[in-house]
């Protein structure tokens, strides 16, 4: 691992630090003492605006860039958004990447998704599965976007020498995620719709899909300590691990359950009691994502947050949060 002490000294730019990802890498940062910490919300810095994020890096003397800013959705929200899905994506990574190569930054981390792999991509799905097959249509604007993403991080290392790195997550949770009842994630979703349910006092839940799907989900805050990690391995170590036309990372916990076992284990950190009716008409994207993440533990990391136990965690914070969360 690089040493510690040189992230003390250096200017760390976490973009989209008010989303789940972003703000969790910033709480990771924070907790090991590290440097001046640079963010910047939407209101002074607009990343779809390339001149102004060629300002923003050329008035910061920035070190190290955590890209965790994207536009992000569930199921409805990217087919009734496609085309905002990969422009904005498109617009924001390049922006960010580019203008780091041209100040100089010479580390970078680019967040992208499990969903860059084929839509019946042999499970667990290994890094080497990327571009052998059709991507999952439901999301597919955004994967072509987060696979773009990953290519040019390679493409500035292969010709610039820069230590441009990309991790891929699997499905993440925790504080600071989107609960809206339309444009959320699977779990999220769920959480807030039994969430309400219990409070109505209402007899029943409808659940999207048969139910028999399989996901996996990882705590935002090990995916913070993941990122982390991986953006202080030693070069050799990486080197080593990886190639550099396929040097994406895959992190998760490598195990998964179906979404009715996900819905009954909410069900059950909730309190909710009635009955739980999954819909077989409505869609339920890929019939199974898992990540291979034996890549990432050769290299010597593994989450710490059990599923129930961060659902807890993540239910406490709902409710903690749930006036500012019910407007939204």
């Amino acid at each position: 691992m690089d040493d510690l002490r040189n992230d003390r000294d250096q200017t760390i730019f976490v973009a989209g630090h008010r989303g789940m990802v972003g703000s969790a890498i910033v709480r990771c940062l924070e907790a090991q003492g590290c440097g001046r910490i640079l963010t910047a919300n939407r209101q002074s810095l607009d990343l779809t605006d390339q001149a102004a994020v060629r300002q923003f890096f050329a008035d910061n003397r920035i070190n190290q860039v955590y890209l965790a800013a994207a536009k992000v959705g569930g199921i409805h929200a990217n087919n009734t958004y496609p085309a905002e899905f990969i422009h904005d994506n498109l617009v924001i990574q390049t922006n960010i990447i580019h203008a780091a190569h041209t100040s100089g930054v010479d580390r970078l981390l680019f967040l992208g998704s499990s969903c860059i792999y084929p839509k019946l991509a042999e499970q667990p799905m290994r890094e080497d599965a990327l571009l052998t097959g059709v991507l999952e249509p439901t999301n597919e604007p955004y994967a072509i976007a987060k696979i773009a993403g990953i290519k040019m991080c390679e493409s500035y290392n292969r010709q610039y020498g820069r230590r441009y790195r990309s991790v891929m997550p699997t499905n993440l949770y925790g504080p600071n995620d989107n609960f809206h009842p339309d444009n959320a994630h699977v779990l999220p979703a769920l959480m807030r719709r039994l969430h309400e349910a219990k409070a109505a006092g209402r007899d029943s839940v409808a659940v999207w899909g048969t139910g028999r799907a399989m996901r996996e989900f990882l705590h935002v805050d090990d995916m913070a300590r993941a990122s982390v990690f991986v953006m202080r391995m030693d070069d050799a170590v990486y080197a080593n691990n990886t190639r550099p036309t396929l040097s994406h990372i895959n992190v998760g916990t490598g195990q998964d359950c179906t979404i009715g076992e996900l819905v009954h284990t909410l069900a059950r950190v909730i309190g909710y009691e009635g009955r739980l009716e999954f819909d077989a008409s409505k869609p339920e994207g890929a019939p199974r994502k898992l990540m291979d993440v034996s890549r990432l533990n050769a290299m010597g990391w593994r989450p710490e947050i059990s599923l129930e136990d961060g659902l807890r965690q993540t239910y406490g914070w709902f409710l903690e949060n749930s006036i500012t969360l019910r407007a939204s």
